[in-house]
């Protein structure tokens, strides 16, 4: 089986307060350094008022560069933390950073630890991680008499629909991992009779859901 690599579903942001301090969260995926670097000002612009924006990112299939700043908080007390946290989960291909607005209580160095830490964990969960796995797109068109059976047991495989079109006919967006291509056409068949229309893409990495298996 080729390699797959984790990563997050998208964008995303969440807040924690921690003894008045505030952590707002910020994670992206990106493919480059340059893209990590832009991601990084883009936050510091929206947050210039902040007291720190701390940041962390992986970039490579093998997390060849990976970077992490504490932003004037106490060395590491933020970055590394949080860089220690995407490698943990095998977050590829992803920047965060932290923005703290401070609540005039200090917390200490392990008290930041736990608070970067956090911070980074709870948005990769809010989120939702995805495993970039080499698959074909294909289009599966269908008549409306088909529909209800395929769909029942389209339900119970790992083939991933991603969306479904209505015209005469049912077209069905599916992404389906390239080692189970050739499972796939056979249930194809074997569902419809062999009476169906399908267009196939070039194999890409795409996402799954971590329970998609």
């Amino acid at each position: 089986m080729e390699k797959t690599i984790v990563t997050i579903k998208q964008a995303h942001s969440i807040e924690n307060v921690v003894n008045k301090s505030r952590f707002i969260a910020y994670i992206k995926p990106v493919y480059s350094e340059d893209e990590a670097k832009s991601f990084i000002d883009e936050i510091k612009t929206q947050h210039k008022d902040a007291t720190h924006n701390c940041s962390a990112y992986t970039v490579g299939p093998e997390m060849n560069i990976q970077k992490a700043n504490d932003d004037g908080e106490p060395s590491g007390t933020a970055g590394v933390p949080m860089l220690e946290i995407l490698k943990k989960l095998e977050i590829h291909n992803a920047c965060v950073v932290v923005t703290r607005y401070f609540g005039g209580i200090k917390l200490g160095g392990s008290g930041l630890i736990k608070a970067y830490r956090g911070a980074v964990r709870d948005v990769i969960y809010d989120i939702g991680r995805v495993e970039l796995r080499p698959a074909i797109p294909v289009t599966v068109t269908l008549n409306y008499d088909q529909t209800g059976k395929f769909e029942y047991e389209l339900a119970s495989t790992t083939y991933l629909l991603r969306d479904q079109f209505y015209t005469d006919k049912v077209s069905y967006r599916i992404d389906v991992v390239k080692d189970e291509y050739e499972n796939f056409i056979n249930f194809l068949s074997r569902i419809t009779s062999g009476n169906y229309e399908l267009n196939e893409e070039e194999s890409k990495l795409l996402p799954f859901d971590i329970s998609t298996n």
